[in-house]
């Protein structure tokens, strides 16, 4: 993380920070989501020979996907609570596919660019863990838990 924060930084990034091991990265950007992505994604083939996609959200976002919490009456374990940010809206099918795979009292929901899903049993045997974090979803995704959204959104706000 500390060669990714220096690659970012030289690349013009400000106030680059990261959180843990874990890939996700807070920048300081002059420059809209679109761009941000294409930029980051290049320096890290560049610099780490690695071809990812990437995906973004602005502080703004953040604030509003942790205000929205659709499901904060059920998830009561935040390290069993996923937030999944995707690169584009789910096709209606993909939405009715994923609706299908979550076994009670497993909760989905979906919203526009982000699907928020509370798995009280975990992941390990969770279909529908399986169905989000596959490559049948049509878009890009990233999962991230709750823990981890509410620490981005804390170091969005530094």
């Amino acid at each position: 993380m500390p060669a990714l924060r220096s690659a970012l930084a030289q690349a013009g990034f400000e106030n680059v920070r990261t959180y843990l091991q874990s890939g996700n990265v807070v920048v300081d950007a002059g420059l809209a989501p679109p761009q941000v992505e294409a930029t980051v994604a290049g320096i890290i083939e560049a610099e780490f020979g690695l071809r990812i996609a990437v995906v973004t959200r602005t502080g703004r976002d953040l604030a509003r996907i942790v205000s929205a919490n659709p499901l904060a009456e059920h998830a009561e374990d935040p390290k069993r609570y996923q937030v999944s940010f995707l690169s584009g809206e789910l096709s209606p099918e993909v939405v009715a596919r994923l609706t299908a795979l979550a076994t009670p009292p497993e909760r989905l929901v979906v919203h526009p660019r982000e699907i928020y899903a509370w798995h009280p049993g975990g992941v390990a045997r969770s279909k529908l863990w399986n169905g989000l974090a596959g490559n049948g979803l049509g878009v890009t995704a990233t999962a991230r838990n709750w823990t981890t959204v509410l620490a981005l959104l804390a170091l969005a706000e530094e």
